[in-house]
């Protein structure tokens, strides 16, 4: 049987201090996360941000829980059994589908294990993230490596790096987007905004903000948009240090000013929604262009567990397992963890 792990970053189990608490010490303990010293990244760390910034967060995620849970949990979830459900009607017994989180439950090494317990000889591990940076692509396969270090029988593995570019990918964001203003009309403008990530890391090598430009292009190109019907931003910097520009806040209050009145924002970078699409940018960025003088922004949910993205969620995945038939004697033991 061939495993699929799909993880994506993770979040706090409960909307609550502590639980947010937990959660960002992990996160932001990472290295691939926060590229200083510890020196002097530890104090900094344990003092002021994890005894003040864990009430603020827990209060922004206790504004879009879900009954079922974080909206990031339910939606990857939801995604997760999509694609098993296909899997199973078309190829029966054949695939394993696990999710995991980076940070937080259920962990890498969870589904790693479930797996490994199901008798998967053929791992494929998929960043949910479509574009691809160090602190989010390759700290999920360091996660994935520490824990490989630990069983004594390794199954064949193979990662996929990105997606940003994929036709499927493309199209369903197209489509998806297509519906929405079919259903609800279409803005003066649509804001395409992505999540940020300090300039150093780009200069350091990363292809996160080439791999932005070029979803943001071809979504433009797929939607027949002129370059006065559209704008691309990031988001959530934190911190001093320069983050990749344009900045989303600026962005919203310069549209405002502009005579912009009504703005459609998307978030190609996240397959599921989360705080950083349904509070930063659907509660706090609407807020933030009403202010300046803007008068309506609608936020276009992401791809979440619309049909549209498991039919080309699958379409992405495929190619990389199917014809990866592992001989019927190679599976790894249960007992080999």
């Amino acid at each position: 049987m061939i495993g699929i792990l799909v993880v994506n970053l993770g979040t706090p189990d409960a909307p609550t201090a502590p639980a947010v608490r937990r959660y960002l010490r992990e996160f932001l303990s990472d290295t691939r996360v926060v590229e200083l010293p510890r020196v002097l990244w530890w104090p900094i760390l344990n003092g002021p941000i994890l005894r003040f910034r864990p009430a603020r967060s827990a209060r922004n995620y206790a504004s879009i829980w879900l009954p079922d849970g974080s909206p990031l949990m339910v939606y990857s979830q939801r995604q997760c059994d999509a694609l098993q459900a296909r899997w199973d009607r078309q190829f029966p017994g054949q695939v394993r589908v696990e999710l995991a989180m980076r940070y937080g439950n259920p962990s890498v090494a969870k589904g790693m294990a479930a797996l490994r317990d199901a008798g998967c000889g053929r791992i494929l591990v998929v960043p949910l993230y479509p574009q691809y940076a160090a602190a989010t692509t390759a700290s999920t396969f360091d996660a994935v490596a520490r824990e490989l270090r630990k069983w004594r029988e390794i199954p064949e593995m193979r990662m996929i790096r990105d997606w940003h570019a994929h036709p499927a990918y493309i199209g369903a964001l197209a489509d998806s987007i297509r519906a929405w203003w079919q259903a609800h009309g279409q803005a003066d403008r649509l804001l395409i905004t992505f999540h940020g990530l300090p300039e150093r890391s780009v200069l350091k090598g990363d292809p996160y903000r080439a791999q932005c430009e070029k979803t943001t292009a071809l979504l433009v190109r797929a939607l027949g948009l002129s370059d006065d019907q559209w704008v691309q931003s990031f988001q959530s910097r934190f911190g001093a240090a320069r983050w990749l520009e344009p900045y989303t806040d600026r962005t919203l209050v310069g549209l405002a000013r502009a005579g912009v009145s009504r703005v459609d924002a998307v978030c190609p970078g996240f397959s599921a929604d989360c705080l950083e699409t349904l509070q930063e940018i659907a509660l706090e960025g609407k807020e933030t262009f009403l202010h300046a003088g803007g008068r309506e922004l609608r936020y276009i949910p992401a791809l979440n567990d619309n049909p549209l993205w498991t039919e080309a969620f699958s379409r992405i995945l495929e190619p990389h397992w199917r014809g990866w038939d592992a001989p019927e004697n190679f599976a790894v033991s249960p007992e080999s963890g």
